[in-house]
């Protein structure tokens, strides 16, 4: 599956977060904690450089515990970034990030200056709803939709601490063909971006395997079916996504998986873990590999051309003849 949207409002908010992050003295980048490596935007790990960098898991209440500490533990080993869980609904300990940012520049914060602080996050990741709740009042636009901000704005939080918030972006390509699914089973990409039934079934192969009991659970499924089709099929007649003549409705059952994934009803699930994503770029830089070696033996057969042996004994002839005549010519006097 292939993601269809990247408008055109995300090409302009990746260029000003480029050309401001230079005024910036520490960045703040919100994550989805059920999938904190494919809600990572990588492009901007590629121009953080060495700024200090924040990594909020937003979501919190939705996600695995035990995962996110462990991601937490992860994403800490790389130098420069610290990481807090929050929740959207409720602020805990979302204040701490001002915390946070004061030790991320204890010169500035221990003298009168402004410290610039940059937070950015995929769509629908909760971004605004933090800001509203750190500025104590009604500044981002909030939805459930994703990309409800389309600008970028500043925002004075008060006790020195400026904040620019930039609209949520992705990328225009997505590498990882498992980010791709997880992005979407999460809901950071709209509806109209993605088909059910693909991301459905991707969803529903994973959570047989790594949560079989919250599944259980959840459906009223005794045993447990080991193929994804087959759960599919249980837990249509479960809830009765079933068409004329009794055949399974594949679309509606996965539509009602993918919503109740991302509402938390089917329980605290994480979608991905550090030694998954490890494995997948092995698998990712074999692939690219290939790529290139294809891209270079095809390369080599244009260039070369589809002879048959008589044509490439005649070719060959007629080059070393060219090159004949050529050493006579320049070793005729003139």
């Amino acid at each position: 599956m292939a993601l269809h949207w990247f408008p055109g409002h995300m090409h302009k908010a990746l260029k000003e977060i480029k050309e401001s992050l230079s005024q910036v003295d520490v960045l703040i980048e919100v994550l989805d904690a059920r999938i904190p490596y494919s809600s990572e935007n990588p492009e901007i790990a590629k121009i953080r450089g060495d700024k200090p960098c924040i990594k909020i898991l937003n979501k919190f209440d939705l996600a695995d515990p035990d995962m996110t500490a462990h991601w937490q533990t992860y994403l800490e080993s790389e130098r420069g970034v610290k990481t807090i869980t929050t929740t959207t609904d409720s602020p805990g300990n979302t204040k701490q990030i001002i915390d946070l940012i004061r030790q991320a520049c204890p010169r500035k914060s221990t003298q009168p200056k402004v410290i610039n602080a940059m937070i950015t996050g995929i769509p629908n990741v909760g971004k605004s709803t933090l800001i509203n709740i750190l500025a104590d009042r009604i500044i981002a636009k909030t939805g459930n939709e994703p990309a409800v901000t389309k600008g970028q704005q500043r925002i004075n939080l008060g006790s020195g601490i400026v904040l620019f918030d930039t609209p949520g972006v992705l990328w225009p390509k997505v590498e990882n063909p498992h980010s791709i699914y997880r992005l979407a089973s999460s809901g950071a990409v709209k509806n109209t971006a993605m088909e059910y039934d693909d991301v459905g079934f991707f969803a529903a192969d994973y959570l047989i395997k790594a949560y079989p009991q919250l599944m259980r659970e959840r459906f009223k499924i005794d045993e447990l079916p080991s193929t994804e089709l087959e759960f599919l099929e249980a837990a249509a007649k479960k809830r009765g996504a079933i068409m004329t003549g009794g055949r399974v409705n594949l679309h509606k059952i996965c539509e009602i998986l993918l919503k109740e994934l991302q509402s938390g009803k089917l329980g605290r699930i994480t979608l991905e873990s550090p030694e998954m994503v490890a494995q997948e770029k092995i698998e990712m830089a074999e692939a690219a590999a290939k790529k290139a070696a294809d891209k270079a033996k095809r390369k080599q057969k244009f260039k070369d051309g589809s002879l048959t042996p008589d044509k490439r004994d005649r070719k060959e002839k007629r080059t070393e003849k060219r090159e004949e005549q050529s050493n006579r010519m320049k070793k005729t006097p003139r």
